[in-house]
């Protein structure tokens, strides 16, 4: 799929983002939003990834992290037809397969790992990594994070051993939009300069505006390139992309709009395009 078709299915996700949320009355738009692009361009551009089989042994392999923004992954793997568009509408409900964060018992096609306490999406991606490395595959591995999962301990541990055991088959993203559930990123606890941090530890690391399908295109082809270092895609974003009355404003981060406000999401998203 090329770029300007990328960006139709970008704006389809959006719109399914904000539907499938306000059906559900709760949720996280806001950190959703803002990865889009970063999922959309993986999944339809470079991952290994069979929509008809996804247990395919041959696959790459794909950790939601920051679990919470599921809604994004969700609409994605609808774009692929791995889940129908009428199951979008069942987030969040009681016996739905679409929980409020991925649910691996749940057995939904694309769901890798159960995910939502952050902070250890990296070891897990790290471990899948370090496996497929000692059984001579070339699966590769992409994990995404957000920039206040930063703040966690255990990211740190796994980004030693992933410079360690020279994991260049992983890929850690991170959608580095500013702001977390309790503020800006800065002020509750500052994790800049996050890009420097990693190239301390030996990583590879790529700069981009996480927006811009060709910046992102051309990051995940750099990180297949790379040999003896795994990578990280520091990918700078808006939280609440593409609905103005959300855009870097963290009170989005965990509610949903109103009515009124998902008709003008939805018609700022489709003029987006025009």
């Amino acid at each position: 799929m090329e770029i300007p078709d990328l960006k139709i299915v970008s704006a389809n996700v959006r719109k399914d983002i904000i539907k499938m949320l306000a059906l559900a009355g709760s949720g996280h738009p806001g950190g959703s939003l803002s990865s889009v692009e970063l999922i959309v361009n993986l999944y339809f551009r470079h991952m290994k990834f069979n929509p008809k089989d996804t247990n395919d042994p041959n696959r790459d392999y794909f950790v939601l992290s920051k679990g919470h923004v599921c809604p994004v992954l969700y609409a994605v793997l609808a774009q692929l037809e791995c889940i129908t568009p009428d199951e979008l509408c069942t987030l969040r409900k009681a016996g739905s397969r679409l929980q409020g964060h991925p649910a691996k018992d749940k057995e939904l096609p694309g769901i890798e790992v159960s995910t939502g306490s952050l902070g250890y999406g990296l070891s897990i991606g790290a471990g899948i990594a370090a496996g497929m490395k000692q059984a001579k595959k070339d699966n590769r591995v992409y994990v995404l994070m957000g920039d206040g999962e930063q703040q966690e301990g255990s990211v740190w541990e796994a980004v030693m051993a992933a410079s360690q055991f020279k994991l260049d088959n992983l890929c850690a993203i991170v959608d580095n939009n500013g702001l977390q559930i309790d503020g800006a990123t800065k002020d509750v606890m500052n994790v800049e300069p996050l890009a420097d941090k990693y190239r301390s530890f030996g990583w590879n690391v790529i700069e981009i505006d996480g927006h811009n399908l060709s910046e992102v295109d051309k990051a995940y082809s750099q990180f297949k390139e790379t040999k003896g270092k795994a990578t990280a895609i520091i990918a700078k974003t808006i939280k609440g992309k593409g609905v103005s009355y959300m855009e870097n404003l963290a009170q989005w981060h965990g509610k949903v709009p109103s009515k009124e406000l998902v008709q003008k999401a939805l018609e700022e998203i489709d003029t987006s395009l025009k």
